[in-house]
């Protein structure tokens, strides 16, 4: 499997004091070079984090791959459109949440997904949709256009150790079955750590874990290099 490194709270700490330090583009080049295959970025409606001249700065700056994280904002998908990133993940998006709080409901909005992700996918950006691991979901994201979904797997995290883990893992593994049996690629993330993440080796066929929280919360006390790598190592 791959890893995909989120430096959204790089860009919170630095947003804390208004200031520039520390640096998400240093951050990016700290991961890729201990292990990170691609960089993902979540730039929120109301850029909590993520500011517009990151992605920018970012797109001429790495040397791996662009994950951009968004929801379904004209704004947003105009910068899309204008850095062309490697991929976009559309994800649901609250203003009052503390982190995307679930999967985004393509099968209760399949046109406005599919109308939204067309001019992307026509300008060469690959297109991935963030869900919860239902049945319904899964199906209704073969049917957009998409190439890839990425599984929810915050009630796993969540239920890691409890009695419930077993039947969220499960959960993950039959959409990602589902997911590949239509035609859908296949990656995770939310909510992972150095404890549970062990267990995506379980799903055949899973390209890439995104992963931020765990891996920043680390480096505060390993530095991000040693944070990246051994999480890398824990996914091979």
């Amino acid at each position: 499997m791959l890893l995909g490194v989120n430096i959204d709270h790089v860009a919170t700490l630095r947003n804390a004091r208004g200031g520039v330090e520390p640096s998400v583009i240093d951050a990016a080049r700290i991961a890729e070079e201990n292990g990170a295959t691609s960089i993902t970025t979540h730039l929120r409606e109301d850029r909590r984090h993520i500011k517009d001249e990151d992605v920018y700065t970012l797109t001429k700056t790495l040397k791996t791959k662009l994950n951009l994280e968004m929801a379904m904002a004209e704004d947003i998908q105009k910068i899309a459109l204008d850095i062309r990133p490697h991929s976009i993940c559309l994800v649901p998006e609250k203003r009052q949440e503390i982190t995307t709080e679930g999967g985004l409901d393509v099968f209760g909005q399949l046109e406005k997904v599919t109308e939204f992700i067309k001019p992307i996918l026509d300008n060469g950006t690959i297109v991935s949709l963030f869900i919860d691991p239902e049945e319904e979901q899964v199906k209704a994201s073969a049917k957009t256009g998409a190439q890839f979904i990425e599984m929810h797997t915050g009630t796993y995290a969540e239920s890691f150790g409890t009695k419930n883990e077993e039947i969220a893992f499960l959960k993950l593994k039959n959409a990602a079955k589902l997911a590949q049996s239509l035609g859908l690629k296949v990656n995770a993330g939310h909510g992972l750590n150095y404890q549970n993440v062990h267990r995506m080796q379980e799903i055949p066929g899973l390209i890439e874990l995104n992963i931020g929280h765990s891996i920043i919360s680390k480096a505060v006390f390993t530095g991000l290099g040693k944070a990246v790598s051994e999480m890398a190592e824990l996914i091979k």
